[in-house]
């Protein structure tokens, strides 16, 4: 990233009156505040703010910027669940924008013709990410054979990534590496021919025999994406990202990237294991010259994702009634990663997605929180995604829910709290209710529900970018309105399930100061309020003028 934009050490953000949302204890909504070496020091009207710097500095002028009429200020935006680098990944070659497989075979051709490094070179793997067969007709999983179907891509070596990253799909040349296929993957599946040969379609755990033949990305590649993600999260007025799921080496990069003060946003990571061995991660806080790296977390995985029928449920799928879907840990194995991860004192993150998923996910959490001398406070475990749930484990949250300042969603005995992916919610609803059917329906994407449970009304909120967008906006809208960017929804314009859509001030909430509870950093980050973190951004018409960091303008201009 280049540097950062230099200005004074202290100054002072003017607005149109009532246009700085603190996002405090009281939501107050003020003028004026006033900056000083990264830090807020005061808020108020511009005349507070000027007989408060009058009193300590009265030989010293006070640099005053006024932004536009009809713009705001919010506290920095945080992302409580993305994946930084497979942002940069899915750049090269996204997917999402395919209504077919022939629109997928044509982006494919449109990109080797516009790399000829890469069209040239018959050893180089093609990767694509982003594609989903929910929105081609058929909605069926694609196959290898139909890869061969454009003459560019026969004998290549083909892997196309699933829009939620819990499915792979690759070429015949891939297929034809792969040797003594197991008939039987535990928390994964093969999809295979009625005759039993691999389709080319490879979910969840079982992805991990692709894995082992993918050659692993160069410094350079990692370094381009990392550096595409930033760029674009300044854009969008990102702050802070949680990291949900970082390898041990993109650990290790992201240590040297704070190492050499490279990390122009906060990064809060979920260190994890490519096995369900339980993985030593290194204990970083506030690390790095700008203090904005963070590794104090593991993040686990119960079950897969609904689009590709892999989120793991009680009762079958209705649009696939031959299965419950998949855990791809069991949940002994779960039980024990988790365990021990407490026992090490770092915080558990769950990726959890079924209402079986989540069902079990409560039941450990519950468990480690009755032991003696548990503090909920000093654990904050999460429930990842937090999608689908029986009427009675939304009633067990409120229940079990004893807490004296709590986080996220769930609560239980203590506390336990869940990260919802607004992006993804809109996103999944033309096809939830086809896979859950109407009854599960009142268990889903609760947001509402979810809020009101937890004794201290946070929710964090998280768009699971790249699978959806990067943009918080756009969360912030489907968060309050249930529709999708265009509009629309399958319950018409006023919404999907709108009993559960947020308010402005807890959609708000759940980017900022929600969020900065579930990664430890309430007491600096997540509102503009004096002590806190000068990090903010403007906004005009949905439009970011210009993201702060640390006081210091790190995109656009004030």
């Amino acid at each position: 990233m280049g540097d950062f934009a230099a200005i004074s050490d202290a100054y002072a953000i003017s607005t149109p009156p009532k246009s700085i949302y603190t996002v405090n204890e009281d939501d107050s909504i003020v003028d004026c505040i006033l900056v000083e070496s990264g830090i807020i020091l005061a808020t108020g009207s511009v005349e507070q703010i000027h007989k408060f710097w009058g009193a300590y500095n009265p030989d010293v002028s006070l640099q005053v910027f006024q932004t536009p009429p009809g713009s705001i200020i919010v506290p920095g935006l945080a992302d409580a669940h993305g994946h930084i680098l497979q942002w940069g990944d899915k750049v090269r070659l996204p997917l999402e924008s395919c209504v077919s497989i022939d629109d997928v075979l044509v982006k494919i051709k449109l990109y080797l013709l516009a790399h000829p490094d890469v069209l040239h070179d018959r050893t180089r793997w093609i990767v694509g990410i982003g594609w989903d067969q929910t929105k081609w007709p058929g909605r069926e999983f694609p196959t290898a054979d139909d890869l061969d179907r454009e003459p560019l891509l026969r004998g290549r070596l083909v892997l196309l990534v699933r829009v939620d990253f819990h499915a792979y799909w690759v070429s015949n040349s891939i297929l034809s590496k792969l040797t003594d296929l197991p008939d039987i993957v535990g928390g994964g599946i093969i999809v295979r021919h009625e005759d039993g040969k691999p389709t080319g379609v490879f979910v969840d755990t079982a992805m991990d025999l692709i894995e082992n033949l993918r050659p692993a990305p160069t410094e350079v590649e990692t370094f381009e994406s990392f550096e595409v993600a930033m760029r674009d999260a300044l854009r969008v007025g990102l702050t802070s990202i949680h990291d949900a799921a970082s390898l041990p080496n993109e650990i290790a990069f992201f240590r040297r990237m704070a190492d050499e003060g490279r990390l122009p946003i906060k990064i809060y990571v979920m260190g994890s294991s490519p096995s369900n061995d339980y993985c030593q991660i290194p204990r970083l806080l506030n690390y790095g010259p700008h203090k904005r790296l963070t590794v104090r977390s593991v993040k686990l995985f119960a079950d897969g994702a609904l689009g590709s029928w892999g989120a793991a449920l009680i009762a079958p799928y209705v649009d696939k009634p031959d299965t419950r879907g998949l855990l791809r840990t069991p949940p002994e194995t779960l039980r024990r990663l988790a365990e021990q991860s407490y026992e090490d004192g770092l915080q558990v993150n769950i990726h959890a997605i079924g209402d079986r998923a989540n069902e079990i996910v409560l039941d450990i959490f519950e468990d480690i929180l009755s032991k003696p001398g548990a503090d909920v406070d000093m654990w904050r475990p999460r429930i990842e995604h937090a999608q689908t749930f029986q009427p009675s484990d939304l009633e067990r949250i409120g229940r079990l829910g004893v807490y004296s300042q709590r986080m996220r969603a769930f609560q239980l005995r203590q506390s336990v709290c869940d990260n919802i992916d607004v992006s993804r919610r809109t996103s999944d609803m033309n096809y939830a209710e086809s896979r859950l059917g109407p009854d599960r329906m009142r268990g889903a994407y609760a947001y509402q529900t979810l809020l009101q449970a937890s004794p201290g009304k946070r929710l964090p909120l998280g768009s699971d970018f790249p699978v959806e967008g990067m943009n918080p906006l756009l969360g912030f809208y489907a968060a309050i309105a249930r529709r999708s960017p265009e509009g629309t929804s399958p319950h018409g314009p006023g919404g999907w399930y709108p009993a559960e859509a947020l308010t402005r001030t807890q959609a708000l909430r759940g980017m900022t100061r929600d969020a900065a509870y579930a990664c430890f950093t309430e007491d600096t980050r997540g509102q503009l309020a004096p002590g806190f973190a000068a990090d903010f951004v403007e906004i005009l018409d949905t439009k970011v003028l210009a993201t702060v960091v640390d006081g210091q303008v790190a995109y656009g201009s004030l």
